[in-house]
């Protein structure tokens, strides 16, 4: 007799959508670290496909290991490109975050290559998220999260019209790629840059959306206070800064 079991609900977009501040776990992610990070209670990892050494063949344990803690699994695909999304979603992706997000066309074919028809264009294939599941392409429609990059400066005059773009699930403020675009390579802080992040924060809410973006200890309050729902954290400097420590501590007992 055949086993039936759930599908695995998106806990990073329940969460937000409950009212909830989702965490995501930036860092050189694969299925041991997202063993050990589910228990620490974030509630997504980041895995990269754009500047990260995760293979495709890796993907799959990868996303079992989140599925194990109940841990979303976040996929950065390296550009915007429906057969990409297809595949990781495929591969157990509970959500697909895209790069360089400018246009409204741009907008509309990543939050439709996320859904199944009608809703979408995600070819309709039994992927391993389907096995034993009942209704498996309504819950995957349902659960499925698309999550645009603004990383570009002109992006940012595009929002009041991004934001009306159904399927769109969060818009994340990327502070590094922004500033790149913006002639300050290298410098998130430039007071211009965190003008422009903070005027695309401010777009993306006030146009009925929910905004993202990349934090660290020192600044998180203060995303969070202008509304930001969902943070990402890059959870190996927290590693740098305690070994530092650790290491002077030791290096002074003499």
């Amino acid at each position: 007799m055949a086993r039936e079991r759930e599908y695995n609900p998106n806990q990073l977009k329940n969460k937000i959508e409950k009212g909830g501040i989702g965490v995501i776990a930036n860092g050189l992610n694969n299925a041991e670290i997202c063993d050990f990070l589910g228990h620490v209670g974030f509630d997504a990892a980041f895995i990269d496909f754009e500047h990260g050494s995760v293979s495709w063949s890796e993907l799959a344990d990868i996303t079992r290991a989140c599925e194990l803690w109940g841990m979303s699994s976040l996929v950065r695909v390296n550009k915007l490109d429906e057969a990409q999304i297809l595949r990781a979603l495929d591969q157990g992706a509970s959500t697909v975050m895209v790069p360089h997000v400018i246009t409204l066309e741009d907008a509309k074919l990543a939050a439709s290559a996320c859904k199944y028809p009608p809703s979408g264009i995600r070819g309709v294939a039994g992927s391993r998220r389907a096995y034993g599941v009942d209704d498996y392409f309504l819950h995957a429609n349902e659960q499925a999260q698309c999550i645009p990059l603004i990383e570009d400066f002109e992006a940012i005059e595009n929002l009041p019209e991004l934001t009306k773009v159904e399927g769109i699930d969060i818009f994340y403020v990327a502070p590094s790629d922004m500033a790149a675009s913006m002639g300050h390579v290298g410098n998130p802080d430039h007071p211009e840059v965190q003008d422009a992040i903070k005027r695309a924060i401010d777009l993306i809410i006030n146009g009925g959306g929910i905004a993202g973006t990349l934090v660290n200890d020192d600044n998180v309050e203060s995303f969070l206070s202008m509304g930001v729902r969902c943070v990402g954290v890059a959870w190996p400097l927290w590693i740098k800064k305690y070994g530092e420590a650790f290491i002077e501590q030791v290096q002074a007992y003499r």
